[in-house]
Order: C-alpha cells, then structure tokens, then sequence
C-alpha cells in the first residue's frame, strides 16, 4: 500500500511540487519515498512507499523496468503476482528478476503484454500510472471494483494525478473552484461518486478504467478493460446451476483462495472482527488455512446498542484467535472530527468513518495489514433495505407509471404532504422502478435539494438506470451499491481511515473470481424476503455455530446525534454553520441550513443532512480555505 503522484508539463519547479505532492501523503507510505523526472522535465513522478512485499531498496518506486524504457509508480498489490512471474520466465518475456516485489512483475507485464492485458490476467488492488519513454505517452489505471483511489485533472496548467486528492491542492498554482454541481449529489449520499471530486477540472478515474495520456498535447482518452455491469449481465445469462450446497462449497473454495492469496506479505497480518456475518466468515477461514493463531481486532462502545465487541470477543474465542478488543468512550471518538477533512481530501459524511479510524489505529499499533469483510452485503444481498424495495415495488408494479407518476405529484403537493408518511409514500409512489426505489429512499426530505444554493444536477450511476441490466428486484439494487457505494463510501472510507495510520486493508470478497462467480448465483441462494447472505452463512456455520450469529445486527454507527447536543461538539457545528459565515460563502442556503439545525436543536428532529453540512463546511474551513500544508 503506498501512494502516488505525477505532475505532466507542469510550467514551475516539478521536482520541488512532486516533494510537496509526497510530503502531502507520508502517511500513505512512510517507509520510503522517491521522484523521478524525465530529461526534458515535463514528466515528474512521485510515490510514498509502505513496504509489504519486498521490504528491501529493491522494491523501491518509481520503479524503470529491465529495458529501461518504461518508469511505473504503482499503489496495491498484485496477489496472483507469482503465476505472472512464471508466465513471464516461461515465454521467455523476462529472464531474470532483480526484486521479489509485485511492482517489478506488474511493469515487466505490462511492457510485455501491454497495459489492457496485463491487467486482466491480474487479480489485485491498484492505482498506478506508467511512463513509456518511447510513446511519450502517460497510462493510468485502477483496480477493478476501485480499491485504490486516483484523482487526475488540470492543475496549475499542467496534468496532475494523486492517490490523494489534497496532493493536488498543495501545487503551486493551484486555483480550481468548488465543482458546486457535485453538491447535489454529495448532499443527497454523504459522498461525491466517481468520476466526480470536489473541484472543477479534478475527476476520480472510474473502478476497472485506463486513461491514456499523450505528453506532448494533454489529451487523453478512458476506456475500461474491466466492467461490473458486464460481469453481472453475464453472470444473470449463466446462472449457477448447482444446489445451494454445491454453491455454499465453491463459495468457500473460492474464499479460501482469496484470503490465502490476501494473507501473504513480509510483514504481519491480522483481521477487522466485529460480530457480523461478513467479517466472520473471513476469520474463520483464515483460521482454518493458518498455521497459527489469527491476530484478530474489534473496538467496543460504551453505548450498549452500538457495542458487537462482547459477541465478537465470543467468536473469536470460539475460533481460537489472537484477539485484541479496545473500549473507546465518547472523548476517544469525538477527538477524531477535526481530523477527518484532511483525511479525506474533500467533503466524505458516513459517520462510521469514526470508529473505522479508531479500529484501524488500533490494530496498526500490531499489524501492518489486515483483511476486512467488506462487499459481503452488496455481493450477497445482505441489506435489509433491498426487502424494502422488493415489498414497495411488489406493491406498485401492477400500477402504470402514467398513473402513478401525477398521483405522485398530486400527493407531495397536497397538505398531506406535511407529514412525513405521506411525503415518502407519494415520493416512492413516482418511481419508475425498483432501482428508482432505492434511490429515491435517499431524497424523501424536500430540505436535501435545497441544501446547496446551486441547483445544477449532475447525472451519475444511481440516475441512470436504463443501463441497470437487471430484471430482478434484488439484482438491481445490489448493482447499484456495486456501481457507486461501495467504491465511492466503503472503500473510501476504510482506505482514507485506514492509511491514515498506515495501515494497509485487503478486501478478500473482492477477488475477481469470488465477484464473478457471486454474480451468478439465483436470488433464492441469497436472500429468502427476510434473511439475506444465505450462501454466505452455510459457510459460516460450517465454523462457528448459527446460534452464535443469529444476533440483530449494530453495524458501525455511532450517535452523532446525541454527541451534537453535547457542549463542547455543539460549538464546533455552530461555528461551522454561523449564518453569516454561510452568507459569505455564498454555497450553503443558510436559511434551509438554520431551519435543519433549529429543527435538531429545539424540536429533536435529527436528519443525516446535519453531519453532511457539517463536515462539507469543516472541510472547506480546513481544506478549501486553510493551510493546506
């Protein structure tokens, strides 16, 4: 785990801004850092290293390939790098290696194969960017399902890309503007999705794309070489075949391999454990494929309803793991929000980026890389809102939508419409589908769109729905999380958190293989109308016993709500959100704004809206307007 960066054509001092780049994100890789720059100077590339394979100078980025005529700074990790290696020997592509690293197999595929297809016969995580001296030619590209961040665009008149978007913001020259028409979106999720950022000029490269950049002009072309919706369109088309058994036993072949692949490094490697489904799955097998004691890791909240800690401490007990918990109190968690703007880089609001943090600082104080059970909800249908949508659309299908659509309108501009039932009935009531459905959970309160001064309304994945090639209820919505949450918040928000503290997280769930083949499975392995990850859970309790499971789920949250009212939490938003501050802003509605915290403060009415307001304007405090570095 590392990061990266590059400045191309950059008129000022590269070299001196590719420092400054680095120096931005030392926590992303505080083992080692270098820079390289082209002999005519108009390509400067940067990376900070983490060491986890190869721990030795060998290893070292920006990484010249045997030829010399190709320069790759690479961010992730290649996990079938060895069967690479031996197909490069055995064709006789590469004759001998100076390094036991995954970088140098990568780049000599790539000079070998090429980029596309070096990066299909990978199965990893990554972002990184290749110089060809010879095309002059820069070629970016990121991970399948989007693992590893990268952010590129225009920046001082150059081209810049980083892992860390506030790499970008330290150039010298750096003037780009608020993107506001991302507010919309941002206000509506709590996170601005790919390929948008925060500033105008800036995108974030898509999960499973390659950018193309050519020197001389600065003009680039994207493609993908890798496509969720391809892969759940095929896999719908080749459904699995097998009985739920069969199924359950390749499910956990195919995890095996993952997580045996995943727990390789130099360095040591321990597990996030909280009480769910998803992370126990993960542990048991680890357990089951090491040699010895797994180092397992769970942080517990004082708050009964927030704390799994007790029932994790019981499997982890069950399963005969090296288990550390720690308890944190209000202060511990609270301490960590005025951190949370440079963490992030631009405005990112699901409040369980908290504790994430915490339980990652925790477990680097014993490990350098853990393994997480993220994807395991969106994969196998485990949300409890995906029964929501299916009982809402089965009751509204047999309903035109040129009926529905002006009884819609006639019930939200109605006095009915005051109260707060009858709003998300006559909102759900104008969806055209079931992937409507579950985008319109998210915009119920007429408040979120008026949030923003700027009513510009981007498209993005959740709007375009004609290109959802699911027919089943369930489907559709999982393809949806696939497509924009999961990369844009989970796994922004365990990156950001967890390389914060220098910590690097692997996705076992996320294996190619584990995807693809999840794709395949019928609804009914997954989810019976009350009870979602099915097939995930015959392979759970093959390890752990169901009655040690089968609990209500807490997830990660934590009571923003409550904290807000505490005095010292409660001067720091009211800072933040200060009518004339806002005015002078000229972003925020500082009218809707008031009336959302009055509404919180005076009548106990908490919307999500508040955190989201709240860390936009820390953000543009600390980041935006702030010393930056």
């Amino acid at each position: 785990m590392c990061g990266i960066a590059g400045l191309i054509k950059y008129k000022g001092d590269a070299g001196e801004n590719i420092h400054r780049m680095n120096e931005r994100m030392l926590h992303r890789g505080p083992d080692d850092g270098g820079i390289f720059v082209s002999d005519d100077g108009n390509v400067a590339l940067g990376h900070r290293r983490l060491s986890i394979v190869d721990l030795s100078k060998n290893g070292a980025q920006p990484f010249v390939s045997a030829s010399g005529k190709t320069v790759m700074v690479y961010n992730g990790e290649i996990y079938n790098n060895k069967e690479i290696k031996d197909r490069l020997v055995r064709e006789g592509k590469v004759s001998t290696f100076r390094s036991t690293s995954d970088t140098e197999v990568l780049i000599e595929a790539i000079e070998a194969y090429g980029i596309k297809e070096a990066l299909t016969m990978s199965k990893g995580m990554f972002a990184l960017a290749v110089y060809d001296k010879e095309k002059n030619t820069i070629t970016l590209a990121r991970d399948r399902v989007g693992e590893k961040p990268l952010y590129y665009g225009k920046v001082a008149g150059a081209f810049g890309f980083a892992s860390d978007i506030g790499c970008l913001r330290v150039v010298e020259g750096f003037d780009n503007k608020i993107n506001t028409g991302v507010l919309d979106i941002y206000f509506t999720e709590g996170y601005i999705p790919a390929p948008y950022s925060v500033y105008e000029g800036i995108n974030k490269l898509e999960a499973g794309c390659i950018l193309e950049l050519d020197v001389n002009t600065l003009e680039y072309k994207t493609y993908p070489y890798w496509s969720m919706y391809e892969v759940a369109r095929k896999g719908q088309e080749n459904p699995f075949t097998g009985s739920r058994k069969e199924a359950a036993d390749e499910l956990e072949r195919l995890l095996k391999a993952s997580i045996k692949d995943q727990m390789v490094a130099d360095v040591p490697v321990g597990a996030f454990l909280s009480a769910g489904i998803d992370s126990s799955t993960i542990v048991s097998l680890m357990q089951d494929l090491a040699p010895g004691k797994v180092r397992t890791f769970t942080i517990g909240m004082e708050q009964k309803e927030y704390n799994e800690a007790v029932y994790a401490k019981e499997i982890a007990a069950h399963l005969g793991t090296d288990h550390t918990e720690l308890y944190i109190t209000e202060n511990d968690a609270k301490a960590v929000v005025p951190k949370l703007a440079s963490m992030f880089g631009e405005p990112f609001a699901d409040s369980s980026q908290i504790p994430t943090f915490l339980v990652s600082k925790m477990t680097r104080d014993h490990v350098t890389v853990s393994l997480s059970g993220d994807a395991g909800d969106e994969l196998f249908c485990g949300y409890t809102s995906y029964n929501s949508v299916s009982r809402i659309w089965g009751k509204m299908k047999n309903i035109p939508y040129f009926i529905r659509k002006p009884a819609s309108a006639l019930v939200l501009h109605s006095p009915l419409a005051k109260k707060d039932i009858y709003r998300i009935k006559g909102t759900l009531l104008g969806a055209k589908g079931p992937g409507d459905i579950h985008r319109l959970e998210h915009e119920t309160d007429p408040l979120t769109k008026k949030i923003a001064l700027s009513q510009t309304v981007l498209p993005y994945k959740y709007t375009e729905l004609e290109k959802i090639p699911m027919d089943e209820v369930n489907h559709q919505c999982m393809l949806m999380d696939m497509l924009v949450y999961h990369p844009d918040d989970i796994l922004v928000k365990v990156d950001r958190t967890a390389m914060a503290v220098s910590l690097e997280t692997r996705v076992p769930m996320l294996d190619r293989d584990l995807v693809e083949f999840a794709w395949r499975l019928p609804i009914d392995y997954l989810n019976d109308g009350q009870t979602g990850k099915l097939v995930l859970r015959d392979v759970l309790y093959k390890y752990v016993p169901r009655e040690m499971m089968e609990r209500p789920k807490k997830g990660f949250a934590i009571p923003i709500d409550t904290w807000l009212k505490d005095k010292g939490l409660r001067e720091w938003a009211e800072n933040l959100i200060e009518e004339n501050k806002l005015k002078a802003q000229g972003i925020l509605d500082p009218a809707v704004v008031k009336r959302m915290w009055e509404d919180f403060t005076q009548k106990g009415i908490y919307r999500i809206e508040i955190w989201y307001i709240l860390m936009f304007q820390q953000w543009y405090e600390n980041e935006y307007i702030g010393n930056v570095e």
